[in-house]
């Protein structure tokens, strides 16, 4: 099996089911939540220099893949959150990008 996230996933995949969100979810880091029916991650840093460059890095590579998460960050902090909203849910772009930030 292809490492995750070396997958190219593809545009508005389909929506998945639980069994596969769970099963999916397990090849990602552990930090990542499912929130709502979203992936959630939480990542701290020591100051807002870091958590900018991090913000960064996340959206060189949303670009590169053409799926974009929701960010929020602050002084010492980023949050992600993914999810398709084509597809109301999760997809595998989702888990995707969720590996390829772990290898950040």
């Amino acid at each position: 099996m292809t490492k995750l996230s070396q997958r190219v996933a593809p545009d508005h995949g389909p929506k998945l089911s639980d069994d596969e969100v769970s099963e999916l979810k397990l090849q990602i880091d552990s930090a990542w939540e499912i929130r709502g029916g979203k992936l959630f991650r939480h990542f701290g840093f020591n100051n807002f220099k870091e958590s900018k460059a991090f913000v960064d890095k996340v959206s060189e590579l949303a670009e590169q893949v053409n799926h974009h998460p929701d960010i929020t960050f602050s002084f010492k902090y980023v949050d992600i959150v993914l999810y398709t909203h084509f597809r109301q849910g999760l997809t595998e772009a989702d888990f995707v990008l969720a590996a390829k930030i772990d290898e950040l």
